[in-house]
């Protein structure tokens, strides 16, 4: 019974991302998750306290289903330890995260939320936070070029580059957010 419990939470928060995404965070509602879920009306309100509730577990998930598996944590083990590979990991990374289209438009929705709801402002500075400290000692263990400054210049340039490549795809094509990323790395990461 609560392995079902947590698999149908699982669900109803995949159903909130999806209804975030979609409808932004006036639409997210109990009712709309039932929809999206497909269960019967009433069951996201036996599973979550309230809205912000809701928001905040939509939030911590968008970051569980972003993390790399381990194939690609084992790819990136594996790899060089210069620019050139640096580079060719950044370029995995965007496209990866580009690929979860509707959890990145949904954290988007969650973070101009975040400016109404203290709460959810709350867990979401302390998973960013820890997701940039996580990415930090990673690239430190690594052995890959560039200091701490250097991951987070990467971070927040990229980020902006996901932003756009989801809301406006047409701007820059596939062959130019390429060179993109490769020319932040090129010129934020010093050579060794």
């Amino acid at each position: 019974m609560v392995r079902r419990n947590a698999e149908r939470r699982a669900a109803l928060v995949d159903a909130a991302i999806e209804v975030l995404a979609r409808e932004g965070a006036r639409g997210l509602t109990f009712r709309a998750v039932d929809g999206e879920a497909a269960v019967p009306a009433g069951t996201t309100s036996n599973y979550f306290t309230s809205r912000d509730d809701l928001l905040t577990q939509a939030g911590a998930r968008v970051y569980e289903r972003l993390q790399p598996d381990e194939t690609a944590i084992a790819h990136q083990q594996a790899a060089g330890r210069d620019r050139e590979t640096y580079a060719a990991l950044m370029r995995d990374l965007v496209s990866r995260i580009a690929s979860f289209r509707t959890g990145y438009l949904a954290l988007l929705e969650l973070r101009l939320e975040a400016t109404r709801r203290p709460e959810l402002r709350r867990v979401l500075t302390e998973r960013v936070r820890a997701d940039i400290d996580a990415n930090v000692a990673h690239h430190e263990a690594s052995g890959l070029p560039g200091d701490a400054t250097a991951v987070k210049l990467l971070m927040l340039t990229l980020n902006w580059l996901i932003v756009e490549q989801l809301t406006l795809p047409d701007v820059f094509t596939e062959a130019e957010r390429e060179h993109l990323v490769t020319m932040a790395v090129e010129r934020i990461v010093a050579a060794e």
